[in-house]
């Protein structure tokens, strides 16, 4: 618990810092746009909050934030998506999906975890639409459902599976994966922004560059040398390929999330927009290295 809490105290101060920075440019450089820079500090700080319960408290406050965290990142998904009536139905369903995969994890049932979304919820999630008569965009509305679904509960649920599974370990391995993941996309934003030439797919995000890619993974990689002591039972070397699987990805996840939007949102300039500010943005790397993080660790070492 101490080394969580001092991880916790430097991640607070490191916003606090970022925070009086930006405050004190607005007022010396008035002229000056900082509001993205802005968004992202208010949604990280956001983010600090749940995480600190999620890591800090028992293993049911851990849960309900994360399931709350779910909920709104599935809810900033469906709003991306242009709706029929039809499809109201289709969304509850998926909202109720959330407490029951849940449920799987409180019970530490491994076994319905790994499977209820992927293959029973895939399975019967065409069921209310089919029930709602509308047969116009099924397929779209559908699959869309399906991976919004898997991307923002089944992704993301991974992270309150730690502390069930290793509650010695599960703690720190997660806040291990949340810093590692969020610095790899910061660097990789920034690196992109100022010194990004080579585009990896500039018709859905031209902030994703190959320079980015490269810069993340070796920042990410030290990053993960100098924490592994402190919060994982890892050795050095196997800490570090860790650091590199999680900026991969990482990476993966932006990628793909990025283009899941720009599909979304064709045409839709204004909402493009306004979901730069979103928790979507923070959590898309999450959704692939939360599972990605869980399944090796599990493969490789038998706390978990």
């Amino acid at each position: 618990m101490s080394t969580t809490l001092w991880t916790l105290s430097i991640i607070f101060l490191a916003l606090l810092f970022v925070s009086i920075v930006i405050y004190i440019m607005k007022k010396k450089v008035p002229n000056k746009d900082f509001s993205e820079v802005s968004i992202r500090v208010k949604t990280w700080w956001g983010m600090f909050l749940v995480f600190g319960m999620a890591t800090l408290f028992s293993e049911k406050v851990s849960l309900i934030s994360l399931m709350i965290l779910c909920f709104f990142a599935l809810k900033e998904y469906f709003s991306m998506m242009k709706t029929r009536k039809a499809d109201r139905r289709l969304f509850l369903w998926s909202y109720l999906a959330i407490p029951v995969q849940f449920y799987w994890i409180y019970i530490g049932w491994y076994g319905m975890f790994i499977v209820f979304i992927p293959v029973y919820v895939f399975l019967f999630m065409p069921l209310p639409r089919i029930l709602g008569k509308g047969t116009t965009g099924f397929l779209h509305s559908v699959s869309s459902t399906q991976w919004g679904v898997m991307l923002m509960v089944f992704g993301l649920s991974h992270l309150a599976f730690f502390q069930i599974a290793s509650p010695e370990y599960g703690a720190n391995l997660v806040l291990f994966l949340v810093v590692l993941t969020q610095v790899n996309d910061v660097v990789h934003h920034f690196i992109s922004l100022y010194f990004g030439k080579r585009k990896v797919v500039p018709s859905a995000n031209a902030n994703i560059t190959w320079e980015g890619f490269v810069g993340g993974a070796i920042v990410t990689a030290i990053l993960a040398y100098f924490i592994i002591p402190y919060l994982t039972p890892f050795s050095v070397m196997a800490g570090v390929l860790l650091g590199l699987l999680i900026s991969i990805s990482g990476f993966l996840g932006s990628l793909t999330i990025s283009v899941l939007k720009r599909d979304l949102l064709i045409g839709n300039h204004e909402k493009l927009k306004q979901m730069k500010g979103s928790y979507l943005n923070r959590v898309d790397s999450l959704a692939y290295t939360s599972p990605v993080f869980l399944h090796v660790v599990r493969y490789f070492y038998e706390f978990m």
